[in-house]
């Protein structure tokens, strides 16, 4: 009977973390990039009529992945993000004066007023009427950089609780 020969152990290839979180790594990288050309999508259509469905597609995703992933990118669900730059852009026409509450929801690709209604007062934190009405101008004369700024909604439910007010 012959000799048996030992076979040498094999050559470490590296630990598991470090064999899985290359491609891993990479994954997120490519998953963040997708998740910025979803963001500047929004940013370019928000007047379009825009859902998560249609957004992931464009993504390559599927529309719980896309949120999920957005989510934690952003901090806030890409329909949230939407809205909010929805919201933004009509805080801007109801200061220009010359649309009405309604025309100015339609403008911005929203399709139910009531929806646009409670948003709006959601994220700003007084309804789209009294920021149409002649008198709240308090931005005329304002560089238009600055006034967006000041004006900006708040997003995640920030907008500061008013007290009811009693008359008496």
């Amino acid at each position: 009977m012959g000799r048996r020969r030992r076979l040498a152990p094999p050559a470490p290839r590296g630990t598991i973390s470090q064999v899985t979180s290359r491609p891993a790594a990479a994954q997120h990288l490519r998953d963040l990039a997708r998740l910025r050309r979803v963001r500047d999508r929004i940013d370019r259509e928000y007047a379009q009529p825009l859902d998560v469905e249609a957004l992931a597609r464009g993504a390559h995703m599927s529309a719980g992945h896309l949120s999920r992933e957005f989510r934690l990118a952003y901090g806030e669900s890409p329909y949230g993000y939407l809205m909010t730059r929805r919201i933004e852009r009509a805080m801007a026409l109801l200061r220009r004066g010359d649309l009405s509450v309604t025309e100015v929801c339609f403008a911005v690709g929203c399709s139910s007023l009531g929806t646009f209604s409670s948003r709006f007062t959601e994220l700003v934190g007084v309804c789209a009427q009294r920021l149409s009405a002649p008198g709240a101008r308090a931005t005329a004369g304002m560089p238009s950089c600055v006034a967006k700024q000041v004006t900006r909604p708040i997003r995640n439910r920030e907008a500061p609780v008013t007290e009811p007010q009693h008359l008496e």
